[in-house]
């Protein structure tokens, strides 16, 4: 065998299998067919969109003293506003980049260029840039190649009027209107990101309301804070149909409504990027256009794992890198790797969302006895003195054990927060552990102790 593992893709969840089997002594090498590393969670998604938000957000902070009406009429300053993202943006992605390539040759993982297909179980092809064939073997294979932007065949995808979640990374002009088709995490972010830099944005959904999954008071603050920034929503609509209309386009709806913008976001889902791999060459077993594993991340072919996106939910950069460390513990001695029962989850709109453990409406479901505590942000010093009138800290606890069973927070650093309520989720401590520790004054961290407190005085004596 040439290798005791190969990795293909260098996103997340392939880095940290790497990373996990070098430290272990083994002979590691990634395949990446892009030609910079980092896959999709750092070159087209994660890192990118959020860079990109923290320019929008810093201007939304300016834009409660009316920054947007002082834009200048022939978007000069707002196209101004759309370069500095974009330069941000590209800052962080090569200061990433250079990270991750200094990590993976100080650990002395190879790293191999080109598109790789199986050609047995143990074997792959290796096509580079210049078709160039090479035969690489390996005792243990993870697939890590990730996810992209679905694209429906009747959407007229050109990367620049009609866009997904890659090419809309990309723009250099800001349209004056953008219509958003979709009300999920990516969605919404980019909605967030867009109304921010004083782009009209519409939504158009299916759904009644947007991040259906989340409690219905967290996601009621954003969508106040989105209507706010002029977002209009088109709820329970279907798109039927996109045509290009002169430089803009035109999207036809269901209802026989028509919407003409400037340009179209169209965000309805991923799907998994194995179709040039080639897995029925090894033999393994697909489910519902994902790829099917087990508990420890195998496929059907023992020795062959498969990890992040490709394995569908929760597909998030967070969750992948503990999966790809898990999947090579297991790969080589059997150790299985116990991942922290309670995941926090984040959707980095404006304000923030985050949240770990059961909804409210969840808990209902499994007939337990709860009590819900609640604490605005406004209600802190720190609230206060940041301006976050919006922001919402609400437990879910368990009426009788006094159990944490839920935390959901929608407002600034929500992503950050959400970590002390896992953490007491995870060591299995109880609300009156949160009301015993002492706090920094003023931090919005505060806002839990006032949350338990609503909590307990609620319980019965």
């Amino acid at each position: 065998m040439d290798y005791d593992v190969l990795i293909i893709g260098s996103g997340p969840a392939g880095q940290h299998a790497a990373w996990q089997a070098a430290r272990m002594g083994k002979r590691v090498a990634i395949i990446e067919r892009k030609t910079k590393i980092g896959g999709a969670g750092l070159q087209t998604g994660t890192i990118p969109s959020k860079a990109l938000r923290e320019v929008a957000y810093l201007l939304s902070r300016a834009g409660a003293g009316g920054m947007r009406q002082a834009l200048a009429p022939d978007g000069r300053t707002r196209h101004g506003l759309l370069a500095e993202a974009v330069r941000r943006k590209e800052m962080v992605i090569a200061q990433q980049e250079s990270v991750i390539l200094q990590r993976i040759l100080r650990l002395g993982v190879a790293l191999i260029p080109g598109e790789a297909a199986f050609v047995d179980a143990h074997t792959l092809k290796v096509t580079d840039a210049s078709d160039k064939q090479r035969l690489i073997s390996a005792q243990v294979i993870i697939l890590a190649s990730g996810s992209r932007p679905r694209r429906p065949a009747h959407i007229p995808f050109d990367k620049k009027t009609v866009l997904d979640s890659t090419s809309i990374l990309n723009l250099r002009h800001l349209p004056e209107s953008l219509l958003v088709v979709g009300g999920g995490v990516i969605a919404c972010e980019f909605v967030s990101i867009f109304a921010a830099l004083g782009v009209r944005v519409t939504v158009v959904d299916s759904h009644e309301r947007l991040l259906t999954y989340l409690s219905e008071d967290v996601v009621a603050v954003l969508e106040d804070s989105l209507i706010s920034m002029g977002v209009t929503f088109m709820m329970q609509e279907k798109v039927q149909q996109i045509t290009h209309e002169g430089v803009g386009t035109l999207t036809h709806l269901a209802s026989g409504k028509e919407i003409y913008a400037d340009a179209v976001f169209y965000a309805q889902g991923r799907e998994p990027n194995f179709e040039k791999l080639q897995v029925e060459q090894a033999g393994i077993v697909t489910q519902a256009g994902w790829l099917e594993v087990n508990q420890h991340f195998q496929t059907s072919v023992p020795h062959i794992f498969a990890v992040g996106d490709l394995i569908g939910r929760p597909a998030l950069a967070s969750t992948g890198m503990e999966q790809g460390r898990a999947a090579v513990l297991y790969a080589f001695g059997g150790e299985q790797h116990i991942t922290a029962e309670n995941l926090p989850m984040a959707v980095y709109t404006i304000p923030e969302i985050s949240y770990v453990g059961q909804t409210e409406k969840e808990v209902q479901q499994a007939n337990i006895p709860y009590v819900v505590g609640r604490t605005y942000f406004k209600d802190s010093a720190r609230g206060q003195i940041i301006g976050d009138n919006q922001g919402l800290l609400k437990l879910i606890i368990h009426a009788e054990t006094e159990k944490i069973l839920g935390v959901h927070i929608v407002g600034e650093q929500a992503s950050e927060l959400i970590h002390i309520g896992q953490l007491v989720m995870n060591l299995n401590g109880s609300v009156r552990d949160l009301i015993k520790n002492v706090f920094n004054y003023p931090t919005l961290a505060e806002c839990y102790k006032l949350a338990a407190l609503d909590c307990v005085h609620q319980l019965k004596p």
